[in-house]
Formats: C-alpha cells, sequence, structure tokens
C-alpha cells in the first residue's frame, strides 16, 4: 500500500457516517455555478456556438490588450479581438505584462465551486494562471462532477494539479480582503453546456 493509498483509505474511514453530500440529486452544473460565483468569481453560461462570442465579451468588458493563449486551447473557442495574442514560450516579463489568459481546465468540482487545472491541452503551465492579472476559464459541463472524490477519481494524480476555488485572495489580521496577490485578481468561468432539449 503506498502513501496515497494509506491516506485515502483513513480519508474515507472517517467520511463512513458522514450522510451524503446535499449535492447528490442536485443539477452539478448550477450547484457549480452558484457556489463559484460565491468566491466572487464571475460565471457565464453559454452554449457551444456561442461560446466565443461570450469569450469575446468577457475579454472586451476586461479591456485586455493581449491575450495568452496556450497550446491545445480549442480553436473554434479562441476569439478575434483587438487584443494581440501572446504565443508560449513566453519570458517571465512578457507573462507579467499580459493582461489576460485563457485556458480549459480538468475538472470543475460542483460543491466545492472549485476549478482544477492539471497542465493538460489547453492549461499550459502553471505560470500562465499565475501571472495575468484575468484568466477566462473554459469549463465543458461534461467535466464537472459532485465532488472531490468524484474529481480525483476523473484526474490522473501523476500530473500537477491546482485547485482554483475563486480569484487569489488574502486577507491581513483585521480581515481586510486584498485580491490579486497571489494569482489573477479577476476570474471568470465560462460553462459551455448543449442547450437544453425541449
Amino acid at each position: 500500500m503506498t502513501a496515497r493509498d494509506t491516506v485515502l483509505a483513513r480519508i474515507r474511514a472517517a467520511l463512513a457516517d458522514v450522510p451524503a453530500d446535499h449535492a447528490d440529486g442536485q443539477d452539478t452544473v448550477a450547484l457549480f455555478a452558484e457556489r463559484v460565483a460565491d468566491y466572487r468569481a464571475r460565471v457565464v453560461q453559454t452554449t457551444p456556438g456561442e461560446a466565443r462570442d461570450t469569450i469575446a465579451g468577457l475579454l472586451t468588458g476586461n479591456d485586455a490588450r493581449t491575450l495568452v493563449v496556450p497550446p491545445g486551447f480549442p480553436p473554434e473557442l479562441a476569439p478575434d479581438g483587438p487584443w494581440r495574442r501572446l504565443a508560449e514560450p513566453l519570458g517571465l516579463s512578457d507573462l507579467e505584462a499580459a493582461d489576460s489568459v485563457l485556458t480549459t481546465c480538468g475538472a470543475g468540482i460542483a460543491v466545492t465551486g472549485t476549478v482544477v487545472l492539471d497542465a493538460g491541452p489547453g492549461q499550459g503551465r502553471r505560470a500562465l494562471t499565475l501571472l495575468p492579472d484575468h484568466h477566462v476559464c473554459v469549463v465543458r459541463a461534461e467535466q464537472i462532477v459532485a465532488d472531490v472524490p468524484d474529481a480525483i477519481a476523473l484526474l490522473d494524480p501523476a500530473r500537477p494539479l491546482t485547485f482554483v476555488s475563486g480569484p487569489s485572495a488574502t486577507s491581513d489580521i483585521e480581515l481586510d480582503r486584498v485580491e490579486g496577490v497571489h494569482g489573477p485578481r479577476i476570474l471568470d468561468v465560462v460553462i459551455v453546456r448543449e442547450e437544453p432539449r425541449a
């Protein structure tokens, strides 16, 4: 048994008598959107056909002049606009000067309102989502799971996993909140969901 197996076994044992999470039976996409918004992130739900325009509107609304789009990002979702697109590899000074970054994600967790980045296609290296002030993250509805164990089962544990719950923020001893200290000050989450069937 590995150390990971031991830790997970202890967590399962500790949670054995806990009632099923209240996310069960709920619309996980709606719960995810609600929880992400609780963290002061902006959440927009759109359809595949409207996603490109939705993303363009978020970038325009944030006055993006430069945009980083990592390799592997779906080209049909990357909008054209007045911003200059920057391509990897980028030096730290170029990355720090970028206004916005547009990425995909590995998973979304409904009950915690968390986006998980796993350095997969369209996500790039971790610095891409730390240095620009504005992060637009595209989450497909089918990537959203109810809780953390479901997300862990979906993800590859050998990949670097970053859990993002809202824009970067910290508070001092007097509880004054400051955003953008450890990452992007503005987080936009775009949920791409097929139109409901009639």
